[in-house]
């Protein structure tokens, strides 16, 4: 599963580009999941293209709101759906730190869209918590929003280092693939169901180190953030992916 963050990014000039190298350096991808989620205002349009060009790209939303109505600003899940999401990212870091969202808000968005759509929760420690080697203990916090919960659809967990984010810094790969090991041990744990989630990784993956992270056991994909900006990079990490998760 490779999804694409593009975040507070795009225009239509840079969404026709995108796609105009994205096909030309993609391979065929044998089944892999693959997403953007592209601000709100262009979800549609990438649909539109991606489904014109009989591309099996899925579109999701950046985020969603806990209700609907007087809530200026906000996405709520009926829009999403209107607007064919597969999936929602979910407590992303950036929304914790800049929209000061809580793990209450983050549970409450969960319970709203379990059953609607995929959720893609991302989890992640601050450069000071992995110094201090609070990273599984801040994990687990972290996953406490899904604690007593039942998925009855997939789960997505994305592991995003708050310090590997936009800093071309990442964590050893042996290392991602313990906390990867570690993340699926305490959702299963803690879930009503035992859920065995799919977890990515996300914090600075590019073409260059991506197949150091697919090489490990437990890393089940990547939530590709600035690299996704460019079509013809974010083909090489799929086409990546492809060659050897997919053999």
């Amino acid at each position: 599963m490779i999804v694409a963050n593009w975040k507070c990014n795009g225009s239509k000039a840079m969404i026709d580009a995108w796609f105009n190298t994205y096909i030309k350096d993609s391979e065929e991808s044998n089944g892999v999941f693959i997403g953007i989620a592209p601000p709100t205002i262009y979800i549609e349009r990438v649909a539109n293209i991606a489904k014109k060009n009989s591309l099996q790209i899925k579109t999701g939303s950046q985020d969603v709101d806990i209700s609907s109505g007087a809530r200026t600003g906000a996405i709520s899940i009926e829009m999403i759906l209107d607007n064919n999401c597969y999936f929602s990212i979910i407590g992303h870091s950036e929304r914790r730190e800049l929209f000061n969202e809580n793990n209450n808000d983050i549970r409450q968005k969960i319970i709203k869209t379990m059953d609607k759509t995929l959720p893609i929760l991302c989890v992640g420690e601050t450069l000071a918590d992995n110094k201090k080697n609070l990273t599984k203990d801040i994990l687990r916090e972290q996953l406490e929003v899904i604690d007593n919960l039942e998925f009855k659809n997939e789960l997505v967990i994305a592991y995003e280092p708050v310090w590997a984010i936009g800093s071309g810094l990442t964590p050893d790969p042996k290392d991602i693939n313990e906390i990867h090991k570690f993340i699926k041990d305490v959702v299963q744990s803690i879930t009503n169901n035992s859920a065995n989630p799919s977890v990515l990784y996300g914090g600075s993956v590019n073409s260059a180190n991506a197949t150091s992270f697919f090489s490990e056991e437990y890393v089940d994909g990547a939530l590709v953030g600035g690299a996704a900006l460019d079509g013809s990079s974010f083909a090489e990490i799929v086409n990546l992916y492809n060659g050897i998760k997919q053999q």
